[in-house]
């Protein structure tokens, strides 16, 4: 090998380690999951702790609920806007707790344990504010067209901060469902990590939230118009109320939570809604894999659930085993 040759492939083995080197960066998973959450420290609304790291960010929104008569103080900013959207937010809260609850141990091994768990609480502390009755829930704050128009740091927002709530002469089951399974999602979470009276307080608030979202069925973006160019719920609330109804039975172990899943699986359209996505307005994929879950002394749950042609039985036949 000559002198040149052998300089050229030392170059070359060194370009490839340098690209392997590169592509195991790409993929630092640790890294993604540490910026992920904290992305939501600085979508946080509200007077920010000590502990804030994303030390850009300020107090705001201080006022949100006070021409309302509530203190709406809190939650999270919507993607880069400076509007609380209450079923997106809810949506994410679940998503958030699910992943903890899945992913627990891998969270913490990364050092982000404590980090998820506060990007949960913020999210869950907002809920029991807004929650102000057991047939009342604020599920917005702020408005989305004069927000878009204009371009400031929550910090400086001069936009409205008018709140909206659903209640039982304005239903919103969409909203209110899929609070309730955040809160109820949450509850498992701190109820592993020690903290049993917040769990017991977030349980309380989703049980009084499914039966206001069961109780007063309505779509959410009929009662609080403003939100339908924003997230309008395309699917209706059918699956919220299964999806919640899951939560609840794996937060509480609670016979009729099941009952109620199964009873209302086909006519719902949790047996056959074949779709591709899952979303804060879809949730039928994610019911049917919380059905897969289920305890096996349950498996009826996933025939009626988990895979859309699977109920090959009439509904009636499906019911939980004594």
């Amino acid at each position: 090998m000559s002198d040149v040759t052998g300089r050229f492939v030392l170059a070359a083995a060194v370009a490839v380690a340098s690209l392997v080197m590169a592509a195991a960066a790409r993929h630092d998973y640790g890294d993604a999951l540490s910026k992920s959450l904290l992305y939501f420290e600085s979508q946080r609304s509200g007077r920010l702790p000590y502990n804030q790291r994303v030390r850009w960010r300020g107090h705001s929104g201080l006022t949100d609920g006070l021409e309302q008569g509530v203190d709406l103080v809190g939650g999270y900013y919507d993607a880069g806007d400076h509007v609380k959207f209450g079923l997106p937010m809810a949506f994410t809260v679940t998503m958030l707790s699910w992943a903890v609850l899945e992913y627990g141990d891998q969270i913490a091994a990364a050092g982000e344990g404590a980090h998820a768990l506060q990007s949960i609480k913020w999210g869950t502390d907002y809920f029991i504010k807004a929650h102000t009755a057991p047939n009342e829930l604020w599920t917005q704050v702020g408005d989305g067209d004069s927000d878009h128009y204009c371009w400031q740091r929550p910090e400086d927002m001069t936009t409205s901060r008018r709140a909206y709530k659903v209640d039982a002469e304005h239903p919103g089951s969409e909203v209110a469902a899929e609070t309730a399974a955040a809160m109820a999602a949450a509850s498992i979470v701190f109820r592993r990590a020690g903290d049993a009276h917040y769990a017991h307080l977030l349980l309380h608030h989703a049980q009084q939230l499914f039966e206001f979202a069961d109780k007063y069925r309505g779509r959410y973006d009929a009662s609080v118009r403003v939100v339908k160019s924003y997230y309008p719920s395309a699917s209706g609330y059918n699956d919220e109320l299964l999806w919640a109804a899951l939560w609840l039975h794996r937060a509480t172990g609670g016979r009729e939570y099941l009952d109620y899943a199964v009873a209302n699986a086909d006519d719902f359209g949790g047996t056959g809604w074949g779709v591709s996505e899952f979303s804060w307005d879809i949730k039928y994929p994610g019911l049917q894999i919380l059905a897969s879950k289920v305890s096996t002394t349950h498996h009826h749950l996933s025939l009626c659930l988990s895979i859309a042609d699977a109920c090959t039985q009439p509904m009636h036949a499906c019911t939980a085993p004594t």
